[in-house]
């Protein structure tokens, strides 16, 4: 029964009895009670009772994450290589699995299957999670016979995909939360300590330091607008959330400006040079013709720069023109990358030498991150020691004026 797509989908706990007569008990997902019992009939078993689940006040049931596919890729890769069949793999994997989202998400799968539907084809009902690239390849493996080995080849792709994403969240959220940090603690001093120093330099009857001024005119500032600042930080997260979410025009600026930023950009640029190669490679070997693969690649750079170029390189490609000539023209690849893809070509290795493109570019993007990381902690330790250290300094310098006069 088609579901109506503007009814949100919620979770639900129950408890019943399965096929063996064992009691059972778990989450689901779906729209109401009734297509909640009936869902778990399918799977054999018999609901005693099914409610919506209560919302925690410290979050609701755990998504699925990009990283549980690559875990269910490489779960199916292994089983089909040891000879499980495919239903009776879903079957393992989705009864297995902690998270209950995931389980339901198997075994929605494991139903399409068993009622006729090809793999891709149930996959392809679930494109939240499940892209055009997954999909295309699964359907490539069952068309050739080769599924097993395309599920390998999958799976060694996300892994891959995800451990370069981890290294780009890793160069970027060690700065970006030791500022956040620092501007909550330059806060509570400016809103709480700062004050506590002003009514006592009052009884001093002496001229204060210009740096100390300076902080104490600060606080008060802040004190008088604390409420219009919040607003306003509110408002603007709001604003660049929704730019975000709703805006290719943004999205495409950010991407760009990001790519120019020193050291980041850079990191940026391999990392998306990487996924390209690695995508591309993975397709290619999977035997998906080249302009056809060039779709999946640009949604799964990572970069809306990188995208666009790709969509061009595909219209310059499909009209006869060679990839190596095609990326020279675009400008954001590197000589030797594109010298590979060139020699590639001319020897009919395509997928493997970009394989070793990709390769290189992901040993660059980890070096890259750890030689961030190496920089960043003495420049984050001296920022931290100017902006804090100078707001307890600037309270001191009063006293020590004092003691010195004393």
């Amino acid at each position: 029964m088609a579901q109506p797509a503007a009814k949100e989908r919620t979770y639900f706990i129950y408890e019943g009895v399965d096929k063996r007569g064992a009691r059972v008990k778990g989450e689901i997902e779906g729209y109401n009670v009734e297509l909640v019992k009936a869902a778990l009939r399918r799977q054999g078993i018999t609901p005693r009772w099914v409610r919506k689940k209560p919302k925690s006040l410290f979050g609701g049931t755990k998504k699925i994450v990009p990283k549980d596919i690559a875990v269910f890729a490489r779960q199916m890769a292994t089983m089909m290589s040891s000879g499980v069949p495919l239903v009776q793999a879903f079957e393992i994997i989705g009864r297995g699995h902690e998270k209950p989202a995931m389980q339901d998400l198997i075994l929605a799968i494991k139903a399409d299957v068993e009622a006729g539907m090809n793999f891709s084809q149930a996959l392809a009902k679930h494109p939240r999670h499940f892209d055009e690239l997954f999909v295309n390849l699964v359907a490539a493996g069952e068309a050739s016979g080769t599924l097993e080995t395309l599920l390998d080849k999958i799976a060694t792709y996300k892994e891959k995909v995800e451990a370069l994403k981890g290294k780009i969240k890793k160069a970027l959220f060690y700065p970006a939360a030791v500022i956040v940090v620092a501007i909550i603690v330059t806060t509570i001093l400016l809103l709480f300590v700062v004050p506590q120093f002003e009514s006592l330099f009052q009884g001093f009857g002496a001229d204060l330091p210009a740096f100390t001024k300076m902080v104490i005119a600060m606080s008060r500032w802040l004190q008088a607008n604390i409420g219009v600042v919040l607003v306003a930080l509110i408002a603007v997260t709001v604003v660049l959330v929704q730019l975000k979410r709703r805006s290719e025009t943004f999205n495409y600026l950010l991407d760009k400006y990001s790519l120019r930023i020193p050291i980041i950009g850079e990191i940026l640029q391999k990392a998306a040079i990487a996924r390209f190669a690695r995508t591309f490679s993975t397709m290619f070997a999977a035997g998906v013709p080249m302009v056809e693969a060039m779709e999946s690649i640009a949604k799964a750079v990572g970069n809306a720069v990188y995208r666009d170029a790709i969509l061009k390189m595909r219209d310059e490609t499909a009209t006869g023109e060679q990839l190596q000539a095609a990326m020279r023209r675009s400008g954001l690849f590197p000589n030797m990358v594109v010298q590979m893809v060139a020699i590639g070509e001319e020897a009919g290795s395509l997928d493997a030498m970009l394989a070793k493109v990709a390769d290189f570019y992901e040993e660059e993007v980890d070096n890259a991150v750890d030689a961030l990381s190496s920089l960043l902690e003495p420049m984050i330790m001296a920022f931290l020691g100017i902006v804090i250290g100078g707001l307890v300094v600037a309270m001191y310098l009063p006293i020590f004026k004092l003691g010195s006069v004393v």
